[in-house]
């Protein structure tokens, strides 16, 4: 029976609660089966080895209701569960226009918060009509569907609650073209990496006070960043060309950056990095990482020694949004479905331009232009915001490393 033909036909709820165990499910549907009604929908959750299992099922034939009943209780007791059955019309009532996914993240994710979004959701006119639980850890994430009003005006709606609250919230429209994002670009500085490459560089040099103090006003976007950029360049003059591989090793990666992007190439993601840093930095990071896209700017290196000048293309602020678009028609990927993440003034036209923009422990000028922002310091929460959980994560490392293991090859580094 179709969905329209169930639209006005008698229908029973039929709720089970208690005590998980196996079997459960069957269980109720062989007891169904033997008044030959028909399944309209199912929903099933277990939270902390507590089973709630509603069954839509159409009205039995004549006569049987009153069967029905006695034989659900009676097997609900025999299991020590408890069991109500409300009778109705049709089929749920259809989804509200305007379909979009809010996911929530908390470190720790209160009461109080998780209240205050619920109702600013529905008092933006929305109705909440599942929610789930993406993680536990690092961070606690939950994803709301919500449906009656538009992504936009709901995005807008919670953002400030959100800042207010200290959580982080995303809103991105439902449909199959989140599963299908394809593409995911990344500053470095301070993102994919912890560290200021060009305070490594300047620590090297002596002068790493002056290079911070004019890094600090361009990312703050007091500072033009091209001109930023050539002054604290400039600063480095005559350093030996050998303290390349020094800064190399310095170099930090962010908490989650490994998990982030082995999942999503699992996935079958493609991953670049674009920085207003050096390309003697993100050339080794493509490598080390697997990384499919890198562009950053050049440090010019003669006679063994840096001159103090970079060459080639600026990548600044306008670049960065050019190259997620010159990496997306690379990757045969639609700019709307694409995800970029960064953390300074010089990203925001990045974030902008990308289907999905996340600020990522970042200033506030970026946080409140971004279309969301993550506040935590473990880049692969990320992936809860594309509706990766935390159990599949887990469960593809498991995988590989049992499929290494049997390679005799090592999981670190892939």
């Amino acid at each position: 029976m179709s969905a329209s033909q169930t639209s006005d036909v008698p229908t029973l709820l039929v709720k089970i609660f208690g005590k998980d165990r196996p079997g459960i499910t069957a269980g109720l549907f062989d007891t169904l089966a033997a008044y030959s009604v028909d399944v309209v929908d199912i929903e099933q959750v277990v939270t902390r080895g507590r089973i709630v299992l509603c069954a839509l099922v159409t009205e039995p034939p004549q006569g049987l209701e009153g069967g029905l009943r006695a034989t659900v209780h009676s097997w609900a007791e025999s299991l020590k569960l408890q069991a109500e059955i409300i009778s109705g019309i049709g089929d749920n009532r259809p989804r509200g226009l305007g379909r979009s996914l809010v996911t929530v993240l908390g470190h720790p994710l209160t009461a109080e918060a998780t209240a205050a979004i619920a109702a600013r959701i529905t008092e933006s006119g929305s109705n909440i009509d599942r929610i789930f639980r993406l993680a536990k850890y690092p961070v606690t994430a939950v994803e709301f569907a919500v449906s009656g009003v538009q992504t936009e005006p709901l995005r807008t709606a919670l953002a400030t609650e959100a800042a207010a609250l200290g959580v982080d919230v995303a809103v991105v429209s439902a449909g199959l073209h989140r599963r299908a994002q394809r593409l995911v670009v990344m500053d470095v500085d301070s993102t994919l990496i912890q560290d200021e490459v060009i305070e490594l560089f300047a620590a090297h040099a002596g002068c790493e006070d002056k290079v911070a103090e004019v890094t600090a006003a361009a990312m703050r976007g007091e500072l033009d960043f091209e001109q930023s950029l050539h002054a604290r360049v400039a600063l480095l003059a005559g350093l030996d060309a050998s303290v390349v591989d020094k800064v190399r090793s310095e170099v930090r990666l962010t908490p989650g950056a490994r998990t982030l992007i082995r999942t999503l190439k699992r996935l079958g993601y493609q991953v670049g990095v674009v920085s207003g840093g050096f390309t003697q930095v993100t050339d080794d990071l493509k490598e080390r990482l697997g990384l499919d896209f890198a562009q950053a700017n050049t440090l010019e290196i003669v006679d063994g020694r840096l001159t103090g000048r970079v060459t080639g293309e600026i990548v600044d602020r306008a670049g960065k949004a050019r190259l997620l678009r010159r990496f997306a028609a690379e990757a045969g990927v639609p700019l709307a479905q694409t995800v970029a993440i960064g953390d300074g003034a010089n990203d925001l036209d990045m974030l902008n331009a990308a289907g999905l923009g996340v600020a990522f422990n970042a200033k506030p000028v970026v946080r409140e232009a971004a279309h969301t922002a993550v506040n935590v310091p473990f880049l692969d929460t990320v992936l809860y915001l594309l509706g990766i959980t935390r159990e599949e994560v887990e469960a593809a490392d498991t995988l590989d490393e049992g499929l290494l293991d049997g390679l005799g090859l090592p999981l670190d580094g892939i």
